[in-house]
């Protein structure tokens, strides 16, 4: 039995990002990649960390 499942916020792009990176060996392009990724993942932390302390203040 299958289990449909919702990607996380962003997966698609990311995917075609890296997807392009395999085709694309500029070692430059790979680290802007994976500084925007981090970037991404970090906004989205601290997004959820502030609506946590938002519901915890409330």
């Amino acid at each position: 039995m299958k289990h449909e499942t919702k990607s996380p916020h962003g997966v698609d792009e990311w995917a075609t990002h890296v997807q392009d990176l395999l085709q694309n060996s500029d070692s430059g392009v790979t680290r802007e990649v994976v500084a925007e990724i981090y970037r991404s993942a970090q906004d989205e932390l601290d997004q959820m960390r502030a609506q946590a302390e938002f519901e915890r203040e409330e």
